[in-house]
């Protein structure tokens, strides 16, 4: 009204006169401007939240994903982003998308799923590039916010994890049966140097079986008594009494009679 104009706090004012760029800034509050001569461009200097579309791209690996982002920027030179480039939001917006396919294409997928801070740094230092100097824009921040695998990647990637966990079940079950099969080893050794310690251990055997209720106990003969018949059987005397008695089986049966009949 009458050529006054107010600028809010996060904005700044760029006049034009006569067409004609003007050296002077407007700063926030109220100011005046000719009407007829000048007109008034303001210039939101917020931080500025630009979604960028999902990306179809082939990874390094070729691998097809979808990624999808969002761009923080805000407005650092007022002149150049009126001046400069014609719609800056529109400018950063395809931007972002032609990055953000570059990106991915020099990346493997193993990198965009692990490596997202490294990735979002990259990305940035592309799209702030060509934007701060020409065109007057800061990039703040870059975040990738999803990617989408394919379905069938999606089945390999769980049949691989799947695979993963089954070889480190093995490893971990195998590393348990060789330190067991090391502690045993050592426990018949020690059983083999003291005799009496496999007896022991034959009746705590036989005390936890006898914990149970519903189990019928079976008692084995003793060590005692089956190392005595071991013995038995290895002594001198076992071959002379098998010879007696071979050579009475083979004895005739006249021979039998003239060994008991009076002449």
């Amino acid at each position: 009204m009458f050529g006054f104009h107010v600028i809010d706090q996060y904005e700044l004012g760029i006049v034009f006169r006569w067409g004609k760029l003007q050296d002077k800034v407007r700063q926030p509050g109220l100011t005046w401007l000719n009407p007829f001569s000048c007109r008034l461009t303001k210039v939101n200097m917020q931080t500025i939240v630009a979604p960028v579309p999902a990306q179809e791209a082939i990874t390094r690996d070729n691998v097809t994903l979808t990624v999808d982002a969002v761009v923080y920027f805000r407005v650092v030179d007022p002149v150049k982003a009126v001046v400069n480039v014609q719609n800056y939001h529109h400018a950063v917006s395809q931007v972002a998308q032609t990055s953000l396919r570059s990106v991915i294409g020099h990346a493997d997928m193993d990198q965009l799923l692990s490596e997202r801070e490294r990735v979002n740094a990259e990305l940035k230092d592309v799209i702030d590039e060509p934007t701060e100097g020409p065109w007057g824009l800061h990039i703040e921040r870059v975040e990738v916010k999803d990617v989408a695998l394919p379905d069938s990647m999606k089945r390999s990637m769980s049949r691989q994890a799947e695979a993963e966990r089954e070889r480190r079940a093995r490893v971990i079950a195998a590393d348990g049966e060789y330190q067991a099969s090391e502690k045993l080893s050592q426990a018949a050794a020690v059983m083999a140097d003291t005799p009496g310690a496999l007896q022991l251990r034959l009746l705590q055997t036989v005390v936890d079986v006898a914990a149970e209720k519903n189990s019928t106990l079976v008692m084995p003969f003793p060590v005692e008594l089956l190392r005595f018949f071991d013995q038995a059987t290895t002594s001198p005397t076992a071959p002379t009494a098998a010879r007696s008695a071979t050579d009475l089986r083979a004895t005739s049966p006249a021979e039998a009679d003239g060994a008991v009949r009076i002449p």
